[in-house]
């Protein structure tokens, strides 16, 4: 009978486990995340509650979230006092047309950081050639240069942007620098790249390292997905790409022949402000230093006019206590009358995002979703694919971009007059967890500068044809299917 006793022990405290997770999983939880998490504890009670614990938390420490909210509040108080300045109030308090005024509004509740005009929006679709110019304006660099990637390795393709960096180091310029931790370090050369950014006197640090016994410990796949550079408060870069050979050096895709595919955005105006204030964000969160016209005198800039576009920067994640990009896109999917165009390479989204993107498609708007036909990414890749047959049914149309490229661009086009150019992808993930930034732009030029890419977009895919997609094997929809059950927790 001694051989039960474990036994009972391990069935009593299953069960313990079952009542605590149904009481402590769902509380202030969404629905489909809390029904994830509890299938599979209760599938694997112990494997289940020690992976919940590490992974369970969306949030970082309260620590990092009251940094967020300061900077937040500074945000805000800069711009009620810029907005006093009658030489900056026509660009920082400009005259919003009716209909983007409810997207204007919602962003600046959620982020602090209102809409400006008198900006300039470049689209910038060449990998290398994106690389090419940021060194560029780094290289003429005169008062700072502010960088942040989740991403970035020193190769061949990169070499020329670190040593526009190394050059305005030495003209006396301060260079400041910031890349994701655990995005970084998997790379070829890590450990050299760090040591050649001390010696050429680059201001460096990683977000959000991963530490076990820091005291603030988070869990560790919560990461900072953004890609700003700033040079001198002129000029900013952002979108989807980060700061690596396009084959992102990874054997399998040499092997392969597999490469990315992206979308940059350079900006000038105003906006720029709106950038560096989100790399200000978060050098104050990793450095506890605010830049300012006190701590680094050389960093404070006017806005200076460059264009006739109004912009706005939203930044989110999981310092935030709401999710502001999947406010933002589906408030915006929910008020096109005409047409929906998105690039993305992860579509896996939870309910309001997909009620918005099908509801559109049925009342008549045209919706059209160009992504990659294949994935870099196992789970992701099969979780988005079990949303198809349910957007095709909708009338959405899907192409696949063709292999061996991934379409990396993050970007989506509202009617004729708006979209949204950023880091952040269509998933739980980017939603719920990373820090993204997301560049809102309200102009019919740029909207229209940005058709002829996706029109290259849908040169190089194939259309998606429902019959075909239900037709798939077996094996196929089982991994698509098992895949989508842990979207969630993805």
């Amino acid at each position: 009978m001694e051989w039960l006793i474990p036994g009972i022990w391990l069935y009593v405290l299953s069960w313990a486990i079952f009542l605590v997770a149904l009481v402590a999983i769902p509380a202030n939880r969404k629905p489909g995340e809390a029904t994830a998490w509890l299938l599979l504890i209760f599938a694997m009670p112990l494997l289940g509650l020690i992976l919940f614990l590490v992974l369970g938390s969306p949030k970082l420490p309260r620590a990092r979230r009251a940094r967020q909210r300061t900077i937040t509040e500074t945000i805000a108080d800069v711009v009620k006092r810029e907005r006093k300045n009658p030489a900056l109030q026509h660009m920082i308090s400009p005259e919003v047309e009716a209909r983007y005024q409810p997207f204007v509004c919602l962003n600046q509740n959620l982020s602090g950081i209102p809409a400006f005009s008198g900006n300039s929006v470049e689209l910038l679709a060449d990998y290398d050639g994106s690389i090419t110019r940021m060194a560029e304006d780094v290289e003429r660099a005169e008062r700072f240069v502010h960088v942040e990637f989740f991403i970035l390795a020193l190769d061949k393709t990169t070499e020329p942007f670190f040593a526009a960096m190394e050059r305005a180091v030495q003209r006396g310029v301060p260079v400041r620098l910031l890349m994701d931790h655990l995005g970084c370090m998997s790379y070829p050369g890590y450990k050299e790249m760090l040591e050649r950014l001390t010696r050429g006197g680059i201001q460096w640090h990683l977000m959000l390292p991963f530490k076990l016994f820091d005291g603030q410990w988070s869990r560790p796949d919560l990461r900072n997905h953004r890609k700003i550079v700033i040079v001198d408060g002129r000029v900013g870069f952002t979108g989807s790409q980060n700061m690596i050979d396009k084959t992102y050096l990874v054997k399998k895709n040499l092997k392969k022949g597999l490469y990315y595919q992206e979308l940059m955005a350079c900006v000038r105006g105003p906006v720029v402000y709106q950038l560096d204030a989100a790399f200000r964000t978060d050098w104050y969160s990793e450095t506890n230093v605010l830049l300012d016209r006190q701590t680094a005198p050389e960093s404070g800039f006017t806005p200076v006019e460059a264009g006739g576009v109004l912009c706005q920067v939203v930044p989110s994640g999981s310092g935030f206590e709401s999710e502001n990009n999947q406010r933002l896109f589906t408030g915006l999917f929910h008020a096109a009358t005409r047409r929906i165009t998105i690039a993305n390479p992860y579509f896996v989204p939870d309910e309001p995002i997909i009620q918005a993107v099908t509801s559109a498609s049925q009342r008549g708007v045209e919706v059209t979703l160009v992504t990659s036909a294949i994935g870099d990414q196992f789970m992701v890749f099969h979780a988005q694919r079990s949303y198809y047959e349910e957007l095709l049914k909708a009338g959405v149309k899907i192409y696949l971009f063709d292999a061996p490229c991934v379409l990396h661009s993050k970007h989506f086009s509202i009617d004729d007059d708006i979209c949204v150019i950023g880091s952040s992808n269509m998933d739980i993930r980017s939603m719920l967890l990373n820090m993204e930034v997301t560049l809102v732009v309200y102009d019919r030029r740029v909207v229209a500068d940005l058709d002829p890419i996706y029109a290259m977009y849908i040169q190089r895919s194939r259309p998606l044809r429902l019959d075909e997609w239900q037709a798939r094997p077996a094996l196929q929809k089982f991994y698509d299917n098992t895949s989508r059950l842990t979207a969630s927790l993805q």
